[in-house]
């Protein structure tokens, strides 16, 4: 006995679905960008005053491996469209908040990249509103 499906019964993909996919991947290769550069600044490949690890200030020698680390881990898990990906983002950009609004005096005030945190997650999570809104409308037909 086989089951065939029709295009009735097959699952149909919606707009809000490949948005979110649109989303985890470019964002995944935002986060793959700033990993590579974290690892630069690890290993000393640039020329500023601080971009050797043994150059590099206490507070920046423990945040930069740990960023360096999450970063493309979260790319990953972005690219893959697994959920661990956005928990490991918002992880990131909450490490980022402390560091760059709780002491900007020893990071700097880089709103920039927190802004780019703040504005992807924020739209991650209205997709996800809207899609378990058109998921509960869908179960009431």
């Amino acid at each position: 006995m086989t089951i065939e499906l029709t295009p009735r019964d097959a699952p149909a993909e919606s707009l809000n679905q490949r948005l979110i996919v649109w989303l985890y991947r470019l964002s995944a290769l935002a986060l793959f960008t700033l990993g590579i550069g974290y690892w630069i600044r690890l290993v000393g490949v640039s020329d500023g005053p601080f971009d050797r690890f043994d150059l590099m200030p206490l507070w920046w020698k423990m945040a930069a491996p740990a960023l360096a680390v999450l970063y493309p881990v979260a790319g990953i898990g972005l690219w893959l469209t697994a959920g661990w990906g956005a928990v490991i983002w918002i992880l990131i950009a909450l490490i980022e908040a402390v560091m760059h609004l709780g002491f900007p005096e020893l990071f700097g005030g880089d709103l920039v990249w927190l802004g780019f945190h703040v504005w992807g997650l924020g739209m991650l999570a209205a997709l996800r509103l809207f899609g378990w809104r058109e998921e509960r409308r869908a179960r009431r037909r």
